[in-house]
């Protein structure tokens, strides 16, 4: 596999073979990169909905708030924040590249936009089904169980790569649809330590798989706890990582430094249909959840 990089004059946090990983502003990163030097971008940018709402994890209610990276500006800010770096993504993609980004209803429509607005043209909009999802405390709307991952390519005129074979084969000899049944991030996936937004390994799997070959450089401008590189080397492809926080980039080299390279089996396990007197039904969960809220509002 070819070790060649981008010369840059940021030195990264980690410097191996094929992975690179910078702690840095991905603004002032990016404006470092070549033109046309990238093959694929992944990018889970901040979703703004660190709104001091809560949220349950693990059985519990909980703060919604992820950090003050997660914090929404004002829509103004936040739009130019995200077509800022979107452009500057745009200029180091290849003609043949095609970035992927992930969001929900707080930020994807600004993603849309500035995609469309900066002359991408977008292929799919994929919709994640998380179908272990937690309930919704407040129950004053539907359970939040999905999140949307856009999909485009440089410009409408430029030729993007697309593995369909591969994904087809992966599929089970059909078609791949744009609805993707994928549980949330297992614990086993976070041995090394937790990131409240860390996206898991099947989901980057398909992304990368679908639309990158062997030795391609990938781009993550939003790198977190490294899904996005511990993919890249199960599938040897080269990686450039960018985040704000050294500590969830050293998680990210743990990761990386812990992965063997080669493919995966995704094949899940199917899940007895008997049901178990040790696990709760979805209603008693939610009686609970509401007790629990209920106290704290007395309290």
């Amino acid at each position: 596999m070819s070790s060649s990089f981008p010369e840059l004059r940021k030195k990264p946090l980690y410097d191996a073979e094929c992975a690179r990983f910078y702690v840095a502003d991905c603004l002032k990163l990016l404006a470092e990169l070549p033109d046309e030097s990238i093959d694929l971008i992944f990018a889970d940018p901040p979703y703004n909905l660190s709104n001091d709402g809560i949220t349950c994890k693990a059985g519990k209610m909980v703060s919604v708030n992820k950090g003050k990276w997660d914090k929404s500006k004002g829509f103004e800010e936040d739009y130019q924040f995200t077509r800022e770096w979107i452009a500057a993504c745009r200029r180091v993609l290849k003609p043949t590249g095609s970035i992927w980004i992930s969001g929900t209803l707080h930020n994807i429509f600004l993603v849309g936009h500035a995609l469309q607005s900066e002359g991408y043209k977008i292929l799919n909009d994929i919709t994640w089904y998380k179908p272990n999802a937690p309930p919704n405390l407040s129950c004053r709307y539907f359970a939040h169980a999905h999140e949307t991952v856009l999909w485009a390519r440089k410009s409408a005129k430029s030729r993007h790569k697309f593995n369909y074979k591969l994904m087809k084969e992966m599929n089970g000899g059909r078609q791949m649809r744009s609805l993707w049944t994928i549980p949330l991030t297992p614990a086993s996936e976070k041995q090394f330590g937790k990131h409240p937004t860390q996206k898991p390994i099947e989901l980057l799997y398909r992304i990368i798989a679908a639309t990158s070959d062997k030795d391609d450089l990938v781009l993550d401008p939003f790198l977190g706890s490294g899904t996005t590189a511990v993919v890249a080397k199960m599938l040897n492809r080269r990686v450039i990582g960018i985040d704000l926080s050294r500590d969830f980039l050293k998680l990210a080299v743990k990761r990386y430094e812990a992965t063997a390279p080669g493919p995966i089996s995704l094949v899940r396990p199917q899940r007895s249909t008997k049901p178990s007197s040790r696990r709760k039904d979805e209603r008693q969960e939610m009686l609970d959840f509401i007790e629990e809220l209920e106290k704290l509002k007395r309290a």
